[in-house]
């Protein structure tokens, strides 16, 4: 079975590395230094749902388990050495599909230095061409004009658009769909954002 996971991915001073544990100092710091530009983005969970684990650690072991399981990759963010966000390939399908969709975010002091569209291509290709996939889609809220930047930089395409599609910030909430095959980034996407920001 071809496998994705854990992996170190890294380009010009972003590291994409699996979260642990020991994570949480810095990962608390960042979301509570952040909770106002976070909170409008932040996945919530819908009344009458299982709810999220109570700390942080029992959040990893969650996720490393469904790592395991090949389900998703928990990915931290380093810059420089520093955390600086988080990247999660979820509801990784195989079969006929070879699917997956991805998630994040970024402390806002790392906010407009092309940290996360790196940190996407990075996850994208390994997606393709270790994991196997063949289909990545991100979700993105329309009002979040960060986040659309992040897909409009790497030339990822829209392709639909969800009516209430995520429970986001306590209430479903539309979101625009983006997606790549690997068939459209043959040279890799980092290769496709390096070739970009040559031009910029």
């Amino acid at each position: 079975m071809t496998t994705g996971w854990p992996a170190r991915l890294e380009s010009h001073g972003v590291v994409v590395r699996p979260l642990t544990a020991s994570d949480a100092g810095a990962w608390r710091d960042a979301r509570r230094r952040n909770a106002a530009w976070l909170t409008p983005w932040d996945a919530t969970v819908p009344p009458g749902a299982d709810a999220r684990p109570a700390t942080f650690r029992s959040l990893v072991r969650r996720l490393h388990r469904q790592a395991r399981a090949g389900a998703t990759y928990p990915f931290a963010v380093d810059v420089d050495g520093r955390f600086a966000g988080q990247i999660t390939v979820n509801n990784i399908v195989r079969g006929s599909a070879q699917f997956a969709s991805v998630g994040y975010w970024l402390d806002q002091q790392y906010a407009g230095r092309g940290v996360m569209p790196r940190a996407l291509a990075l996850v994208v290709d390994h997606c393709f061409a270790t994991a196997g996939l063949h289909r990545i889609e991100v979700a993105i809220r329309p009002e979040n004009s960060n986040s659309l930047r992040v897909v409009e930089k790497l030339g990822i395409r829209e392709v639909g658009f969800a009516p209430r599609y995520l429970h986001i910030d306590g209430a479903w909430r539309d979101h625009r769909i983006y997606a790549v095959t690997v068939e459209e980034c043959p040279d890799g996407m980092l290769r496709r954002l390096d070739s970009h920001e040559s031009h910029e």
